[in-house]
């Protein structure tokens, strides 16, 4: 198979990174380039702590101390994969999108002649963190390119 382009949906967690080491490896081994995509589940666009923030100055302070969270956590993920494509000699480009993560997923392979889709596998059961579910159904109607799900690391 012939790939120009690969886009990486990976966002840092232990699943994303395994999805991250392979589209490297693919991309050396093709001589393609990597655009990473890393989406903040629109989960986070609520989250303003109204069940214990009594005013709404409290509550904005609030609201733009999680964004920038938000904004300085998807800074690190980016350096830090532009570090590793770079040692590895790859072309690297990104998008940050907020939203649901299979939706931004179609929307931005959608903008690029990519070949290939890699992405992480769900979390196991028992594994703590957010599960911000890439819909695997929807992705397999709707995306135009193979797509490959790379199994979650064993402990």
């Amino acid at each position: 198979m012939k790939v120009k382009k690969i886009i990486l949906a990976s966002h840092g967690t232990d699943g994303a990174r395994a999805a991250e080491l392979a589209a490297i490896d693919l991309c050396v081994e093709k001589g393609a380039s990597l655009h990473q995509l890393l989406v903040v589940p629109d989960f986070w666009k609520g989250m303003m702590g109204d069940d214990w923030l009594n005013n709404a100055v409290t509550q904005i302070r609030f609201g733009n101390y999680v964004e920038s969270q938000l904004a300085q956590e998807a800074a690190a993920e980016l350096e830090r994969m532009t570090q590793a494509c770079d040692q590895a000699g790859i072309n690297y480009s990104n998008t940050v999108r907020l939203g649901k993560p299979a939706i931004c997923l179609l929307d931005v392979a959608g903008q690029d002649d990519f070949g290939l889709a890699v992405i992480g596998s769900p979390r196991p059961k028992g594994v703590e963190g957010y599960r911000s579910r890439m819909d695997l159904e929807l992705l397999a109607r709707s995306l135009t390119m193979s797509l490959i799900v790379v199994p979650y690391p064993k402990p």
